[in-house]
This record gives C-alpha cells, sequence and structure tokens, in this order.
C-alpha cells in the first residue's frame, strides 16, 4: 500500500511524466495499486461529503440519527463507485478518439493514463474533504452543501483534467524523433573572448565562467515552455472534456444523493427523475 502512495506522490510531482519517462510511449506507474489508493481517496472523500447527514440529525431520535449514519456509510462507497463508473463509461470514446490523432499509446497505456489522471482528481477532492466537512458542521443550509459540494468537484475535475491534457501533449512531444531540448538544454558556450584568455593565461578583465544550472523538472500540470500544445490533441481533448464532465455529472444524480437532505429519510438511490444541471438550478434558486 506504502507503494501505491509513492506512485501517486511521483504522479503529483510530475516525475512520472517527464518525457523521459515517457520516451517508450507509455506511463510507468503500478496501476494496479493506484486503483486501490483511488478508492482509498474517494472512500475518505465521501465520508466528508456525508458528514453533513449525522451533523444534522445528531440532536434527534436515535432512528433519525442512525439514518445519517447510513448515509454517512453510503457516501463513503458511492464516491469512489462514481469515478470508477465515469472512468468505465469514459475510456473506450478516449482511447479511439486519441488514436485517431496518430497517438501510438496503446490500450493498457491509456488506461494507466485514466487512472493516474483519476487519482490526480481524487488526491484533491480528499484535500479538499477536511474543507468540505467544516462547513458541515458550521451551517444547516442544505442546498449551500450541495453547491459547495458541487463546487469542490469541479476544481478537482479541472485540475485532475488539466493533468491528462499536459500528459498527452508531454506523450506527442516524446513520440517525436527530434531530440528533447525541452526539458535539457544544452548547456551556453563559453564567449570567444572568454575562451582566448582562458588558453592564453590572461584571465585580467573576465569573469570566470559559470555553467548555467540545470532547468528545474516541470510540474505534472507545467505546460511545457515554448511548445504550444497540438491542435490535434487539443481538439480531441476538448470533445473529450465535455463526454467526461456530461457522463460524470449524470453519473452522480443516478447515484445520489451523496450528501442526504436532512428533511427526507435515507435512501441509497433516490428516484429517476430530472437531470444534474436542474438539480443545481434548483440548490441556487432555495439558497438565494
Amino acid at each position: 500500500m506504502l507503494r501505491g502512495f509513492k506512485a501517486l506522490d511521483r504522479v503529483l510531482r510530475g516525475d512520472a511524466t517527464r518525457l523521459p519517462a515517457l520516451q517508450q510511449g507509455t506511463i510507468d506507474i503500478p496501476a494496479g495499486l493506484l486503483v486501490v489508493v483511488l478508492i482509498i481517496l474517494g472512500m475518505a472523500a465521501g465520508a466528508c461529503t456525508g458528514v453533513f447527514a449525522v451533523i444534522t440529525r445528531y440532536h434527534t431520535d436515535p432512528d433519525n440519527l442512525r439514518m445519517g449514519w447510513e448515509q454517512l456509510a453510503a457516501s463513503t462507497v458511492k464516491v469512489p463507485l462514481l469515478f470508477c463508473l465515469t472512468l468505465l463509461v469514459t475510456f473506450p470514446s478516449l482511447y479511439v478518439f486519441n488514436a485517431l490523432v496518430g497517438s501510438r499509446l496503446s490500450m493498457t497505456g491509456m488506461l494507466r493514463l485514466l487512472v493516474a489522471a483519476m487519482c490526480v482528481i481524487m488526491a484533491v477532492l480528499a484535500s479538499l474533504g477536511p474543507i468540505v466537512a467544516f462547513f458541515a458542521l458550521s451551517t444547516t443550509s442544505y442546498p449551500f452543501m450541495k453547491l459547495l459540494t458541487v463546487v469542490a468537484y469541479a476544481i478537482a475535475g479541472s485540475l485532475g483534467l488539466s493533468f491528462l491534457l499536459q500528459t498527452l501533449h508531454r506523450l506527442s512531444l516524446a513520440q517525436e524523433a527530434e531530440p528533447m531540448a525541452t526539458e535539457t538544454p544544452p548547456p551556453q558556450a563559453v564567449s570567444e573572448g572568454a575562451e582566448e584568455a582562458v588558453e592564453g593565461g590572461d584571465v585580467t578583465g573576465v569573469p570566470p565562467y559559470v555553467p548555467p544550472r540545470p532547468p528545474r523538472p516541470p510540474g505534472a500540470l507545467e505546460r511545457m515552455a515554448h511548445r504550444p500544445v497540438d491542435p490535434r490533441v487539443r481538439t480531441i481533448f476538448q470533445i473529450w472534456v465535455i463526454v467526461f464532465g456530461l457522463v460524470g455529472a449524470q453519473m452522480s444524480w443516478v447515484l445520489r444523493p451523496f450528501i442526504g437532505d436532512p428533511s427526507k429519510p435515507f435512501t441509497l438511490f433516490r428516484e429517476r427523475e430530472s437531470h444534474f444541471f436542474e438539480g443545481v438550478w434548483h440548490a441556487i434558486q432555495k439558497l438565494f
């Protein structure tokens, strides 16, 4: 398990997605261990999301409090289930889209990349979990908690998808035939005057040559300097982001509730009605 969290740390710091590591056209990460880490982080984020149901029922009768704990347990399971099902539904489309633009990334490599992106999302979401739990302790507004949770998931999703875009861009660079001077530019040559002075033994007035510092390794979300994203990669990514966002949003609507309305009894799944965006709009109207 510790190895899985070390692999996640390599992904977050960008060590697993630097150009030299992508020369083989794949990502060298233990996908199986990262799936376990994804589930653990998702359970932690789900517990922080479901704590509102317990807090709002804490001073009520035992049966009502029991429903709060049931909602907390359900949310702990539903959050990792949400992202795993979204990954399962959207993986074929991303692989086909990426293959159409000439990427040599194999199906296994694409699956590893998506698992890594999901782990970034889960890591950000779990890090925001204490903030969500704090507001659950300090407010009784159910619409506010719904909107706060949507904002937290949107932030985590945007960072995870940004990681995916930058990694796809680096993969396209790694597959090019030209030398990868983006990360390791050649050291600057000594000026002619300094070179002649050093050879002649006269170093008067010539500053000593100081070799340049090695470039700082880019982070996981950092853009490659002087190398814009391939338009083909950007177009495919933009299309897939829309697909991923729609599937993820509606999947969360199908698996609701995640927070639990304190005025309603606990139920594992709500009835099929309306859609995600209408639910968010109703929450905004109730809040204001």
